[in-house]
């Protein structure tokens, strides 16, 4: 029965590649796993964050690869292991056989754990992907801040696959100070964070002051600064950061991410497209 109810998820994709059946499945599976943390309760500490918040709760149009979450006030002594074993144990009861590969006991404020199937891409129907010749398994790094940056805002949302519940996510204008704190910090490339920043403004999205203050004060070129970001200081470092940037690089990381309708607006990207959507950043932002 749960096998069939994937299959009829994974259909609904109307997939055109291996790729795209790749990106589609794992994304079901970082669904189960959001409603098996759901149901232990993990939701009450934190909250869903990053791109793949962004594509399952907001729609954007690209893949993710990770599940990334905040808890909602700092907790040094946090422990995501015993959440995730009892969601999966939870998850077994409908079928999933998920299992955790990465165990390390190393305290870290930011926890890391990988997620794997082995058993669910092998009862599948796939009309391009070969599970013998493609990977054989489903593997999802989760990761939570237990030390975030103050400034948050959260909000309540509702799923109902692969059964009905609810958890709590950062709300979009923070979302998008957490996105552009990566942009001007980050010290590599990541095309996916920028194919994000143009799906901000085509929706002409706020951005949560509080949040990104905190954040780059708490790491970064900006660490330890104290200085207030504002829409004139953002506006700004944006349009510097757009002049640095290699777009052919940055062009290369999100295609694998993107399906092919949408191919032909990413090659469009340089500076100067980049540029103009700062300009239309300037005339909306508050």
């Amino acid at each position: 029965m749960t096998s069939a109810i994937v299959q009829e998820r994974l259909d609904s994709y109307q997939c055109g590649s291996a790729q795209d059946e790749e990106n589609a499945i794992r994304e079901i599976a970082q669904e189960v796993i959001l409603a098996g943390l759901s149901r232990v309760g993990f939701f009450k500490k934190a909250a869903f964050q990053g791109g793949t918040c962004l594509r399952i709760l907001y729609g954007v149009e690209r893949f993710s690869e990770d599940l990334d979450f905040v808890l909602k006030k700092s907790e040094p002594g946090f422990r995501l292991m015993a959440y995730l074993e009892e969601s999966l144990r939870e998850l077994k009861m409908y079928g999933f056989e998920f299992s955790i590969i990465d165990k390390a006991k190393t305290a870290t404020t930011v926890q890391k754990k990988f997620i794997k199937d082995d058993s669910l891409v092998k009862l599948l129907t796939f009309r391009h992907f070969k599970p013998g010749r493609d990977k054989k398994s489903i593997r999802i790094k989760i990761e939570v801040d237990t030390n975030p940056p103050g400034g948050s805002r959260f909000e309540t949302k509702y799923q109902d696959y692969p059964f009905v519940y609810e958890l709590t996510a950062q709300d979009m204008p923070t979302l998008f100070a957490g996105k552009c704190h990566a942009l001007l910090c980050r010290t590599y490339v990541k095309g996916r964070d920028w194919y994000d920043f143009v799906w901000y403004v085509s929706r002409q999205t706020q951005v949560n002051y509080d949040l990104l203050s905190a954040a780059m004060d708490q790491i970064g070129p900006w660490e330890g600064k104290k200085i207030r970001m504002d829409r004139a200081w953002l506006l700004g470092a944006l349009g510097d950061q757009v002049a640095r940037i290699d777009w052919d690089k940055a062009r290369n990381d999100v295609l694998r991410f993107v399906k092919p309708r949408d191919i032909a607006s990413v090659k469009v990207w340089s500076k100067d497209f980049f540029l103009d959507r700062v300009r239309k950043m300037s005339e909306y932002l508050k």
